[in-house]
């Protein structure tokens, strides 16, 4: 089962990569040349999901060296509440913001505790569509950046003034972004359901490193 729930993630991933909306452009420069500007469903690719995982990984460490320090302090359980799991020495939240941020462990934890459940999707989905359109800001590629390069090229966007080409990419480039940075968190909550291996973020991160190395 945990083999079929990685190649189902796999072939998901791979059939979403090539979603993307098409911005028909012109060049001012050569009349009748036309092509097209490509905005991607994963625009950022696993950017956002690297930085989701860092985030709740420092939360986790964090919550974990104040646990073992104050285990007693109010602030410090309500940071997270830590208990090994049986027959392990490996620790999992049991309360607290840390255990909102962590998957549950299977079919039958999601049934018991929907409340956590539905936090932890609203999380991940979340973090993950912030992330991308934060990313696209310091990165150099958010529709600002995007209308310069085209008017470098002498490009156009087919049926707009060149001064209204921002507009319209800002229209429509961070709503893209945050789509597909919310799939994303989604598919790697199916994944964590589902027992893929080396869990939901581990095989996002795989697949479109993948795709983007072939």
């Amino acid at each position: 089962m945990n083999l079929i729930a990685t190649i189902v993630v796999f072939a998901v991933v791979i059939y979403l990569q090539g979603f993307r909306i098409e911005i028909p452009v012109k060049s001012n420069r050569f009349r009748g040349q036309r092509g097209s500007c490509p905005v991607k469903l994963f625009y950022t690719s696993n950017t956002p999901i690297m930085l989701q995982s860092a985030l709740t990984s420092n939360v986790f460490i964090v919550s974990q060296m104040l646990a073992t320090r104050f285990p007693d302090n109010l602030l410090v359980r309500l940071l997270g509440v830590w208990e090994p799991l049986e027959d392990s020495l490996q620790l999992q939240a049991v309360f607290g913001v840390a255990y909102y941020m962590s998957p549950p462990h299977n079919i039958k934890g999601v049934i018991l505790d929907p409340i956590h459940t539905f936090v932890y999707i609203a999380f991940i989905t979340t973090a993950c569509a912030i992330f991308s359109n934060t990313w696209i800001e310091v990165s150099g590629s958010e529709p600002r950046d995007i209308a310069k390069q085209l008017k470098d090229q002498q490009m156009v966007m087919a049926g707009h003034r060149q001064g209204s080409m921002y507009k319209e990419l800002k229209r429509v480039v961070p709503t893209a972004v945050a789509l597909g940075g919310a799939m994303l968190g989604l598919l790697s909550v199916a994944a964590d359901l589902m027992g893929a291996i080396g869990r939901g973020t581990g095989i996002l991160m795989l697949s479109l490193s993948l795709l983007l190395s072939t």
